[in-house]
């Protein structure tokens, strides 16, 4: 098949069905829309791939929040007057709007009120507000208010609308890209940590904090002014949807993972039963992950291990998070997008059994060992979700749906910090960490259960007579 600048037959709302528009529309033997016969230059003047080099900057820029936030905790505290609690909370808080976001921005996205665009632009500057709360209100409630709330909310904006952009513009081979692009998230922040932990003081703290918040919209900003959603339905043009005539990786990753059946509304992705299954896999898994974020120092340092140490294991923690995420996103194009999520889940697992056992024989080495283990499994599942999301559902209500499943990270931020910290209490680190294996497992065999709706065990859809048509899925 061939990219034809052919006008669609029939009548439809759809814009691809007015006289001259170079598309056409196809639908495979299931029902499922393909607009076909546009290319990526044609839409953004372009190449596609700086949909996938601009998110990246982007989630680099926003990483700060999570994943340097505790190698700021101390100078908070000694600055501001805040407890420990204090700056726990803050954090908590942050998660909790951070991944709520994500629902309602795909609401308002999906339905044209607020454009990929305007959600990096917002996004940008309620992160600048968000930090320069963090610099300058030492009311704990203000600072949760300026930080947790408002910064939460606007990283949430850029962390979706980054997420939602890669899977929309590659619907044929979105496991790496979607990988790279969330890996950002994670390793964009050691530069922060080594900020934080080496010149960062109550000296300073002002400036820095400033600075930071300063770039974080300067860089969203700079990157959103090139964002544009492709339209809905669209695909490829040089690869053909309904007998996926590609060749090599394209053709394995089509494979491996077929398009959805048929675009799902969120409704219809509910009551699929896949979705709900997606979400409270995503819970048990981020909980566990947010466990060995939280606890991980900590654990190091009660058992007798030396600063450098405890430290490392945090570097090497947020390091392998972010790298381990484009690793299995390669690899999930090429072994399929869901045995890889549950090889991920089982070895997030492991390693917190092995995080207990390096702290019972006091060795240094297979501690480190174990939270590389941890930090490639606690990252790797996310790009996998957001990945297997549109897989299962399509793309057009992909913000979403997503949105739908990655709201499962409001229930983690709770069960991985605060009920995590009430276990560590009640039972130590061992059984608190025997606690996270075990729910790694029970969220691994969750995954196990995971279907792509619709499909038919004769493989993905094509084959069949294509029929052209002027109608929307």
């Amino acid at each position: 098949m061939t990219a034809d600048r052919i006008q669609a037959n029939g009548s439809s709302t759809d814009s691809g069905a007015r006289e001259g528009l170079p598309y056409r529309e196809v639908s495979d033997a299931r029902g499922r829309v393909y607009r076909i016969g546009e290319s990526d230059r044609d839409i953004l003047g372009h190449s596609r791939k700086l949909m996938i080099c601009l998110p990246w900057v982007a989630m680099m820029a926003i990483s700060v929040f999570e994943y340097a936030y505790g190698s700021a905790e101390d100078t908070l505290s000694h600055a501001h007057g805040w407890t420990q609690s204090d700056t726990f909370w803050i954090l908590s808080v942050w998660v909790f709007f951070q991944a709520g976001v994500a629902f309602p921005a795909g609401w308002l996205r999906e339905r044209g009120i607020l454009s990929a665009r305007g959600a990096m632009y917002t996004g940008s500057g309620m992160c600048l507000i968000g930090f320069l709360a963090l610099s300058h209100l030492s009311d704990v409630l203000l600072a949760i208010l300026g930080f947790g709330v408002i910064g939460g909310i606007g990283a949430g904006l850029v962390y979706a609308t980054c997420i939602n952009m890669v899977g929309k513009w590659f619907p044929e081979r979105r496991g790496a890209r979607t990988g790279f692009v969330n890996g950002g998230f994670a390793y964009g922040s050691l530069p922060f940590i080594f900020i934080f932990n080496y010149g960062f003081d109550t000296a300073n703290y002002h400036r820095v904090l400033d600075l930071i918040g300063c770039y974080i919209m300067i860089v969203v900003f700079g990157c959103a002014f090139f964002f544009k959603d492709p339209p809905k339905n669209w695909w490829p043009a040089d690869i053909d949807p309904l007998t996926y005539a590609g060749h090599g990786a394209n053709a394995t990753s089509l494979a491996k993972n077929p398009p959805a059946v048929r675009q799902f509304t969120p409704k219809e992705a509910i009551r699929t039963g896949m979705l709900p299954l997606m979400w409270v896999s995503i819970v048990m898994t981020a909980g566990v992950s947010i466990f060995g974020i939280s606890f991980q120092v900590d654990y190091a340092k009660d058992i007798g291990f030396g600063p450098l140490v405890a430290a490392s294991s945090m570097g090497v923690m947020a390091v392998v998070n972010g790298v381990g995420r484009g690793v299995v996103g390669w690899l999930s194009d090429r072994r399929g997008r869901r045995s890889t999520l549950v090889f991920v889940i089982v070895v997030l697992g492991l390693a917190q059994f092995g995080v207990i056992w390096a702290g019972d024989v006091q060795s240094e080495g297979l501690f480190l060992f174990f939270a590389f283990l941890s930090g490639f499994g606690g990252g790797a599942f996310y790009p996998l979700f957001a990945a297997l999301t549109p897989d299962y559902f399509g793309e057009n209500y992909n913000a979403t749906n997503y949105g739908l499943v990655y709201s499962g990270k409001l229930v983690s931020g709770l069960f991985g910090g605060g009920l995590g910290s009430l276990v560590v209490a009640a039972w130590g680190y061992d059984g608190a960490y025997a606690l996270a294996g075990g729910v790694s497992m029970v969220a691994a065999g969750i995954a196990l259960l995971l279907r792509q709706p619709g499909a038919t065990t004769g493989g993905p859809a094509g084959g069949g007579r294509a029929r052209t048509s002027g109608a929307t899925a």
